[in-house]
């Protein structure tokens, strides 16, 4: 099964009463903060990437409701193997999908992927992310969910 051109970016969060927290991972490769993020399989749409990487990722269940967000952006493909550039011939820039998902619990099953993670107000985890795209998809859920 070869990697599919596009990347999905998940959203955890919580809701207990007013009070909403969202989770945040710290990836074991680099050592940043991000939400959780992975790449489709040649066979999947994004919504199934984005439910077999929460899954993964952080023991999500897959029947939970996942919405896409509004937030856009694109990776170089340079920074995927040659294997999958070669595989996708002239695509210079991979679409990042953004979703999110809201938990029944802060119950988090850590993969090997990452060393931590954190559930935190917006303030909280707004400030831990490296990613621009991480920080503008959780600003859009924030602006989503206060409109509920």
């Amino acid at each position: 099964m070869g990697r599919a051109p596009f990347n999905v970016l998940v959203l955890p969060f919580f809701r207990a009463g007013d009070s909403i927290a969202y989770c945040a991972f710290e990836r074991s490769d680099m050592h940043i903060w991000q939400f959780i993020a992975g790449g489709g399989e040649a066979d999947e749409s994004p919504l199934l990437a984005a439910k077999r990487e929460a899954h993964e990722e952080a023991g999500l269940p897959e029947h939970l409701h996942y919405f896409e967000l509004q937030t856009k952006t694109h990776v170089p493909s340079f920074c995927f193997s040659a294997e999958a550039q070669a595989a996708w011939g002239n695509t210079f820039a991979i679409p990042v999908h953004c979703f999110a998902v809201e938990t029944p619990s802060r119950e988090i099953i850590l993969s090997d992927e990452h060393t931590a993670f954190r559930w935190g107000s917006y303030e909280e985890i707004y400030d831990m992310l490296h990613y621009d795209v991480d920080r503008t998809a959780l600003w859009e859920l924030s602006c989503i969910l206060r409109t509920q």
